[in-house]
């Protein structure tokens, strides 16, 4: 029996199952501000950004265990292409969300998983397993079913805008970029899921700034603040809240791509999916129509069977014969055996 497999396994669930509760409750509270202050997405998006950065230098007073890094230009330069590609996928996450109902949003991001599978083929230069390509084409199905039009929708609701479905495709895609780009950053942030999530918040806030100047989101603010219609209370405690779990959310996030795969990582974000379409039907009154549970359905289904295809590809070989001696060394974890797939296929990839 493998002792040091079983804490591993209940260290990889107790992650992702933290990461998935964080995120629905980001989702919620993103969606409940956007109704309320659609004309400030990117200024909301700052906040928790500089929020996620404050906690972090709090946290690090409280415990050691969390270190603030050595701001240096040679780290920011090398941690610059995740940085970057995280803004982007977050400005068009929220956009995204801002513009489609919360039982809709993972529908609209539910080509996550096929293009991390693309993005990892194409940067691994190895090409994915028939039955992994069959898993990537039922769930891009699934995408498809969602989108395409449904008489229920457009004769109860306005149905979801094509820019809103395009901006989920776009941050699905950026998602993907990013969820291959943590593996090969964290070296350069020590490999420290919370030096390399301080780069990214604060990075990302200097990035997105600018930005909310040239949007006139301040001149807005300005505006809403005079206006007695707006609801101030709903921005200022959702920011807070959205604050303080998006900040746990990264942590989570980076964590569960670390302790996992960024494949694996994105199955965990699709399989909330389903509790997020509930969720969003009984706190907003979304509508759900046949073709959004199909699209559920089938993404789920998808990536249920990505799930065995991968279990059944890398599981271990059958135990031989060992001497006592052998019996010290251990069986190789899930984890141990798909970073030796990973590197033997890097290895046989041609050099760039």
């Amino acid at each position: 029996m493998d002792l040091k497999a079983i804490p591993q396994r209940w260290q990889v669930a107790g992650v992702v199952s933290f990461y998935m509760g964080a995120a629905l409750v980001m989702v919620f509270v993103n969606k409940a501000v956007l109704n309320s202050s659609p004309d400030l997405p990117l200024l909301f998006l700052l906040i928790q950004l500089v929020f996620a950065v404050v906690l972090l230098h709090g946290a690090a007073r409280i415990t050691p265990k969390v270190e603030i890094p050595t701001i240096d230009l040679r780290t920011a330069k090398n941690l610059a292409p995740v940085t970057t590609v995280n803004v982007i996928g977050l400005v068009f996450n929220i956009l995204c969300l801002r513009g489609v109902e919360a039982s809709f949003f993972q529908i609209a991001r539910g080509l996550v998983l096929p293009l991390t599978i693309m993005v990892s083929s194409i940067h691994g230069r190895s090409l994915p397993s028939v039955r992994v390509i069959f898993a990537a084409a039922i769930v891009s199905f699934g995408f498809f079913v969602g989108v395409s039009p449904d008489s229920a929708t457009t004769s109860w609701r306005e149905a979801p805008s094509q820019m809103a479905i395009i901006y989920g495709v776009l941050s699905s895609l950026f998602i993907a970029i990013h969820a291959v780009l943590i593996k090969y950053s964290l070296p350069f942030a020590q490999n420290s899921t919370i030096q390399l999530a301080y780069w990214q918040n604060l990075g990302s806030a200097i990035m997105l700034a600018p930005f909310i100047l040239f949007q006139g989101e301040l001149a807005k603010l300005f505006e809403l603040i005079h206006n007695p219609n707006w609801n101030a209370e709903v921005f200022v405690w959702g920011s807070l809240i959205t604050g303080v779990f998006g900040f746990l959310l990264c942590v989570a996030g980076l964590l569960s791509i670390k302790v996992t795969s960024p494949v694996t990582h994105m199955f965990s974000s699709a399989a909330r999916s389903a509790i997020q379409t509930l969720l969003g039907a009984w706190l907003f009154n979304d509508l759900l129509t046949r073709n959004r549970v199909g699209s559920i359905l089938i993404i789920a289904a998808g990536t249920m069977y990505y799930t065995w295809v991968k279990s059944v590809e890398t599981a271990p070989p059958p135990p031989r014969a060992a001497p006592k001696d052998d019996v010290e060394a251990g069986l190789l974890t899930d984890m141990d055996l798909h970073d030796q797939v990973v590197d033997m296929q890097e290895k046989k990839a041609p050099p760039p």
